[in-house]
């Protein structure tokens, strides 16, 4: 009997009992309209279908959960089988219903980032830019949700956090005398010293860089820290709050001492989210994120800055039309969200050409060679450039993400891949028609995304349920039962990274990662065949790629399934065939999951190898001062690398990936064993001697039948309507453009 209260002592608290709850009764029909404001009327329809349908299944999955609960509330001794059931049940009536689609917007200084999301938005200004200068500071995400008001979270580095950056920073500044008694007393003019200065001069006042790291411990910020770490801003008008939001986002100028109370805490600041009442632009289930930069020198915001790329299922590259072709900073961000469809969720990657209203007209005609066609305004001439850029990109970037992704890479099939927009004549229309701008097409794409996310998660997830309530009914009926600068710049740049055991990430600076660049020319050679692991694509016979092989598993264990059934005379026992091949779908879709996350750390387990056998290099680097220490520093690292070289670091950097790749392996052998084994023995329960009768859940399974079958239906008439919207499109005159210029 205390197995069972403790099996469920968390399903029986009455308080919990609205879980079990239709989630959408308690709204009115008004407020659940208004959450799709964002779509047209055909996508609406869909989207309504699909919710309804999603919670129709859960309030028959709850119905069928309370009455198996009660049914063996009062047993001493559950079978393991049961409680399969009853979990199974239990983490599909709590299953989220939709996971957010976090876009990044991955670009460098002055890209034009926080403009292309308030155009987005339509909220003019709303987020802070400056032109070419570095505006937003911290990672900023922007959502759209069920609440009244502008809403706004500020989340500050926590007290032990900030120490560790205290600690680096003072570390970076101070100097001890060198050998021939000068002190070297140059910091200011490297970019990790002037940051590291600015940040404790904005933070405990001016003269802090002159102090020691126990005496900055024991000073008093300039600004009111909330013991929460968590600073809430509310307002009801979108320019309130951005007046408000302002100094926490927007980058200090070095050379001002003034400001607010607010400014002062800005080096603590580590995220900003924002959420925005029901959006007629923004659904709700997306997050825009502006990830600033190339990372940060704080670990706990660069490791905040990669997860936050790893977390996004799509990226957009922003790059200014002007820096577009050549531009280091621009291969550089391309490359590292490459890495994040590598290693991370990212399945879907567009290069976002900001800026594109730019261009000077006589320049442009002269040097122009495209036709023959005479050009009559600047809107023609910008739109033909634009057409080119897009063309000519679009090839170059399909060409590398073939080189670096697996062939079956959804992001492949994309025939668009690169979008020319304008933030500013968004607003003025000058030159550019609003569509034209090319905002509208990026609103589209973010509705498609979710619509399609929406369509795949709620016909997997009724699927799931009613193989489920298949083997439910039939137990209950008749069976029983049983988840650059000079040498003195470089030089504290150099001291920054051997701090950070090999990387420096500044807000200014391109991104350094020395144990990365020691091991790229492994990944390159290595970045295909990790590809081909982890591809959906090839055959179990080719021996490389994992998730043909869990397939074939899938098949195999589907024929074992049918020698059990004709051992056991399933022979009109279909319910629990479609209950196994339901099953194993859920059981293996979740395994996939769980390598995807896995994932991650295999591919960056070569560098993290590298970075764990360099640290005594970078610890002594760090330490060196006086003169010539950074021919010193250069020194101790190019010797450290050529001895641990010797002494076998790739060798090592080598079996440590292999042994993630086996951690792989028996983490699947054993997540898939219990869960098949327990599946197997529920559905191959013979007829005699068995457990108990379970209560009747006919009517919840007659109605779980025709959800499944209306999911045909909603799919069918989403397409009706796409069609026919597409039709009375085509039949519709096209919109002008502005006046000729």
């Amino acid at each position: 009997m205390a197995e069972t209260e403790d099996f469920l002592v968390r399903e029986l608290h009455p308080e919990d009992d609205d879980i079990f709850k239709e989630p959408m009764r308690k709204r009115r029909r008004s407020d659940r309209d208004q959450r799709f404001r964002a779509f047209p009327s055909v996508e609406q329809s869909a989207l309504k279908e699909y919710e309804k349908l999603e919670s129709r299944t859960r309030r028959v999955l709850s119905n069928t959960y309370q009455k198996l609960i009660q049914s063996v509330f009062l047993d001493d001794n559950i079978p393991n089988s049961i409680k399969y059931l009853i979990n199974r049940l239990l983490a599909l009536i709590e299953k989220p219903s939709l996971d957010p689609i976090y876009i990044g917007l991955f670009g460098s200084t002055g890209a034009g980032k926080s403009s292309l999301i308030n155009a987005i938005i339509r909220q003019a200004m709303f987020l802070p830019v400056s032109g070419e200068s570095i505006c937003t500071s911290c990672i900023v995400q922007v959502s759209s949700g069920c609440c009244e008001q502008y809403e706004a979270k500020i989340h500050l580095l926590s007290d032990q956090e900030w120490k560790e950056e205290l600690k680096n920073l003072t570390t970076l500044l101070h100097r001890t005398e060198g050998p021939g008694g000068e002190e070297e007393d140059a910091w200011d003019r490297g970019d990790a010293a002037e940051e590291a200065v600015w940040k404790l001069q904005m933070f405990y006042g001016n003269g802090a860089e002159g102090k020691s790291y126990e005496e900055l411990l024991r000073a008093k910020p300039r600004g009111k820290i909330p013991t929460s770490r968590v600073i809430s801003l509310k307002a009801e008008e979108a320019g309130e709050l951005s007046v408000k939001l302002d100094p926490y986002i927007r980058t200090q100028r070095r050379d001002w001492d003034g400001g607010s109370a607010e400014t002062h805490i800005w080096p603590l600041i580590k995220l900003v989210e924002v959420t925005l009442p029901k959006s007629e632009l923004i659904p709700e289930g997306v997050v825009l994120v502006d990830i600033p930069g190339t990372g940060d020198f704080n670990s706990k915001r660069d490791e905040m800055w990669k997860k936050t790329i790893d977390k996004c299922s799509v990226i957009w590259v922003i790059s200014d039309i002007e820096r577009i072709s050549g531009g280091r900073a621009h291969e550089d961000l391309l490359n590292e969200s490459m890495k994040a469809c590598q290693r991370g969720f990212c399945r879907d990657l567009a290069l976002v050409v900001t800026k594109s209203d730019k261009l000077h007209l006589p320049e442009y005609l002269r040097e122009r060679k495209v036709g023959n066609e005479a050009i009559q305004s600047q809107r023609e001439a910008v739109l033909e450039r634009n057409e080119m850029i897009k063309l000519q990109r679009n090839k170059i970037l399909k060409d590398k993400l073939k080189r670096k992704l697996p062939a079956d890479s959804r992001v492949l099939e994309a025939s668009e891949l690169v979008y020319t927009v304008s933030a500013q004549e968004y607003w003025q229309q000058a030159v550019l028609t609003e569509e034209e701008t090319e905002i509208p097409k990026l609103r589209e794409y973010i509705r498609r995304r979710l619509l399609d996310k929406k369509k795949r998660t709620v016909t997997k997830y009724v699927t799931e349920a009613f193989g489920l309530l298949l083997l439910t009914d039939s137990f209950s009926c008749t069976d029983h039962m049983q988840r650059s600068r000079g040498n003195q710049g470089f030089h504290q740049t150099l001291k920054a990274v051997c701090l950070k055991n090999g990387i420096y990430a500044s807000r200014t600076l391109a991104r350094i990662d020395l144990n990365e660049a020691i091991t790229q020319p492994i990944y390159e050679q290595i970045d295909p065949i990790f590809g081909r692991i982890f591809s959906r694509s090839g055959k179990p016979t080719d021996g490389s790629a994992l998730i043909p092989h869990i397939d074939a598993f899938k098949l195999s264990l589907q024929e074992k399934m049918t020698e059990i059934g004709i051992r056991n005379g399933w022979k009109y026992d279909s319910y629990k065939k479609t209950f196994l091949i339901q099953e194993i779908s859920a059981i293996l879709g979740g395994l996939e999951e769980h390598i995807l996350r896995k994932k991650r750390k295999i591919y960056e387990s070569l560098t993290t190898s590298v970075q764990n056998d360099l640290k005594p290099c970078y610890e002594e680097a760090a330490q060196i001062t006086g003169k010539k220490a950074c021919e010193r520093m250069k020194d101790v690292l190019r010797r450290g690398v050529d001895r641990q070289v010797a002494e076998g670091m790739f060798e090592r950097a080598q079996e440590r990936m292999q042994h993630q790749f086996q951690q792989l392996k028996n983490g699947i052998t054993e997540k898939v064993k219990g869960s098949i084994a327990t599946m197997l023995t529920l559905a191959s329960s013979p007829g005699d001697g068995l457990y108990k009768e379970l209560a009747d859940v006919k009517s919840e399974y007659k109605e779980m039948e025709k959800l499944h079958r209306s999911l045909r239906e909603v799919a069918e008439n989403a397409v009706l309507r796409r069609g026919m919207q597409n039709f009375l499109l085509r039949m519709s005159p096209s919109k002008a453009g502005p006046p000729k210029t």
